[in-house]
């Protein structure tokens, strides 16, 4: 039911900023956990930064100080900013939204990020 669209991709150089969007079709405040996910090519899904009610947020270490992730729950939107771009941060990035039961884990589209000179 619930659906993830990511916005805010682009081409950037390096030291340069992007702000990410996940737009959901349903309240963000049902999920028990929200974040976003990135991919490059020839790698496994990692995790980038999550955001929950209990424990806050977290990041990986390769992005902190770096990426933020925030929400407006009156738009049902959450964000990243990612300042400071290295080619490193090159991936397509993905929306994840967990319900609260565990039962269900709800993915975005993608968006890609590229990071060069």
């Amino acid at each position: 039911q619930v659906q993830l669209v990511e916005s805010g991709g682009g081409l950037v150089q390096p030291g340069g900023s992007l702000r990410l969007s996940c737009a959901a079709s349903g309240s963000i405040e049902s999920m028990r956990v929200m974040g976003w996910y990135r991919q490059a090519p020839g790698k496994q899904r990692e995790l980038v930064a999550d955001s929950s009610r209990f424990f806050g947020t977290n990041y990986a270490d390769s992005v902190k100080g770096r990426f933020t992730i925030s929400r407006d729950n009156a738009k049902n939107t959450v964000y990243l900013q990612m300042d400071s771009l290295t080619p490193e941060d090159t991936a397509v990035y993905y929306c994840y939204a967990g319900s609260w039961d565990r039962s269900t884990n709800y993915w975005g589209q993608g968006t890609q990020v590229t990071v060069s000179s």
